[in-house]
């Protein structure tokens, strides 16, 4: 693979992970704090409403694009392994795409699939809510923390092989 496109997968891997971290950040910070101060009828319609929102093309491009610069530059690494940056760019990958894509999968969006199903006014709506901040939070922390250190692995390979 030529030097301009892995270069070109860094910088598009540097600002989607640094995107995804900012968002994740956002949610950990401040978003769960102010829903779960809500009556839980009202934060699980919000949480419900932004879980549809999300869902938008801008989104699933820097997300799964993201995701998917991630892979390629994973196997580039693995072939490229001694040069300049190689290490950084495999790291930074492999947190991109387990602490934040594969933890998205496995945990947030399964938790996210079980308050969609639920009616916000219910009695099960209220225990599920309760269940869903501090486990989806929990896995978010993880999601902020993999997205940040993406981003710093990404910018140190850019450093060397830019």
């Amino acid at each position: 693979m030529s030097d301009r496109i892995v270069n070109s997968l860094t910088l598009f891997s540097t600002v989607g992970s640094g995107l995804i971290a900012g968002i994740f950040f956002a949610f950990s910070v401040f978003v769960m704090t102010a829903l779960v101060r809500l009556p839980p009828a009202q934060g699980i319609a919000a949480m419900q409403s932004i879980n549809i929102v999300i869902l938008n093309p801008l989104f699933g491009l820097v997300f799964g694009g993201t995701a998917l610069a991630c892979g390629v530059l994973a196997i580039t690494s693995c072939f490229k392994w001694g040069e300049a940056g190689m290490m950084y760019l495999l790291v930074g990958s492999i947190f991109y795409l387990i602490g934040s894509f594969l933890v998205t999968i496995v945990f947030n969006v399964p938790l996210n699939d079980a308050l969609a199903a639920v009616d916000p006014g219910s009695a099960q709506g209220a225990d599920l809510w309760i269940r869903y901040n501090a486990s989806w939070t929990a896995w978010n922390h993880v999601r902020t923390i993999a997205s940040l250190a993406a981003l710093v692995s990404f910018m140190m390979a850019f450093r060397q092989i830019g």
